[in-house]
């Protein structure tokens, strides 16, 4: 039986313009430095629950727009009515539970901010953990972040390895970051 092709073999063979070879060329596994851009990945991560991650991608600038330009601040402060407008816009992933989550997840992130400066001193003041002792962390801390999700945050975020392998072009350019 063959093995399966790793995400690096895959968009290897892409085209340039596909979502795929830009996520993984120029996003998946590069540090962030905003809290604003680690809750917006946090935020694609708990949408790609029970989905697939094409249409998360096709989707990220509307989930950007949608939840004001993943503004921690703003969205922590978000009412029924920003609920009714999220849950009603085709654009996104119109899930209670995700909407709720991500609500819930920003005023936690406020939250931290208070005691650790920023969500990103917050995981640097827990890193390194192993796979394990995050999933913990983050299912204590948040809500909708699961095992899968939260690796793949952390992964995706530069956290946790394994985004891409030995001999991926990308792999040698994260090396040096």
């Amino acid at each position: 039986m063959e093995k399966p092709k790793s995400y690096c073999e895959v968009v290897a063979a892409l085209p340039p313009d596909n979502v795929h070879k830009i996520y993984h060329d120029t996003e998946y596994g590069f540090p962030l430095h905003s809290d604003d851009e680690l809750f917006g990945r946090l935020i694609l991560e708990i949408n790609q629950a029970g989905l697939s991650w094409t249409t998360i991608l096709n989707k990220k600038e509307n989930f950007r727009n949608a939840y004001a330009g993943f503004s921690v601040e703003k969205v922590a402060n978000f009412n029924e009515k920003d609920k009714a407008r999220l849950l009603s816009d085709a654009g996104i992933i119109r899930n209670r539970l995700k909407v709720n989550a991500a609500i819930h997840n920003a005023g936690v992130i406020l939250e931290l901010k208070k005691s650790h400066y920023s969500f990103k001193n917050w995981l640097d003041q827990h890193h390194p953990l192993t796979k394990n002792e995050w999933v913990k962390l983050f299912k204590k801390t948040f809500r909708f972040t699961g095992g899968e999700i939260t690796n793949e945050f952390l992964m995706s975020t530069g956290y946790l390895p394994g985004a891409h392998e030995e001999g991926c072009s990308i792999f040698e350019k994260l090396k040096e970051l």
